[in-house]
């Protein structure tokens, strides 16, 4: 990572900090190594099965934070675009993750909203969205992920697939929310009033965390061989990561040495 100084670092959360109900080896360090030399973090997730409060809480019970404006989910984006954009959600999601939706505005144009709704992906329901979507409502995708990593231990499917199967089928294409989303990473960098260009993103998704932010304008991407890791995959994506490591604490020991 040779020349690149961090003004500010973006952690991926599942499969950086912890996997399942596990924290990962080093990550709880890593944290505290990351906050004790002053760098501003944010922890940016795509995940969409879960409300921003839970996340916060495992994430507090692991001592990793205790703020959760420091944690930003494409949920909480998308609570934003309807109403700067003058839309309802239909939401094609987790029934876990509506409450993140409460305050959204009703009464308006229906923009169909797709999160990985699991198990909750049904003919009914993905058909029900479909149809809106040929009444003219815009798609708009949490996320994009093709795979995480479930609590089994096993790769699943992620809402990708089903964002990718409504986009043929309607023939019209999503507006993306979450990582890869340049936007994304924007929300994340300026909610401290700095720029891409500052920022440091560390992750174990070569294609959403990684690819994605050196494609916005980050500084630099730091691929961790956990959580959905896959061998090679440092070299699936261009561009790739500038540097792959073992884990979140070897991904901090290198920012921490371009740290005066």
């Amino acid at each position: 990572m040779q020349g690149t100084m961090a003004k500010v670092v973006l952690l991926d959360i599942a499969g950086v900090l912890y996997d399942g109900d596990h924290l990962i080896d080093g990550a709880l360090c890593a944290v505290s190594q990351l906050r004790e030399s002053k760098l501003p973090i944010r922890f940016l997730t795509n995940s969409t099965r879960q409300p921003k409060r839970l996340i916060f809480e495992k994430l507090a019970a692991f001592k990793i934070t205790n703020d959760k404006s420091e944690i930003i989910t494409p949920a909480e984006v998308a609570c934003v675009w309807p109403r700067q954009k003058g839309y309802s959600p239909h939401l094609l999601v987790h029934p876990d993750l509506i409450e993140d939706f409460l305050e959204t505005p009703s009464g308006r144009p229906v923009a169909v909203v797709v999160g990985d709704a699991g198990l909750h992906f049904t003919y009914e329901r993905l058909n029900a969205a479909f149809r809106i979507l040929m009444d003219g409502a815009p798609l708009i995708a949490l996320a994009a992920n093709r795979v995480f990593r479930d609590s089994d231990g096993e790769l699943s499917m992620d809402v990708g697939a089903f964002v990718k199967a409504l986009e043929y089928s309607s023939a019209k294409s999503a507006f993306l929310l979450g990582k890869p989303s340049p936007d994304f990473f924007l929300a994340g960098a300026h909610s401290m009033n700095l720029e891409l260009s500052e920022v440091v993103m560390i992750g174990d998704d070569a294609e959403s965390d990684i690819s994605g932010a050196l494609v916005a304008g980050a500084a630099a991407g730091i691929l961790t061989q956990t959580g959905k890791y896959h061998p090679g995959d440092e070299n699936r994506f261009d561009p790739g990561p500038t540097l792959l490591v073992a884990d979140v604490a070897e991904a901090v020991g290198s920012v921490l040495t371009k740290v005066p």
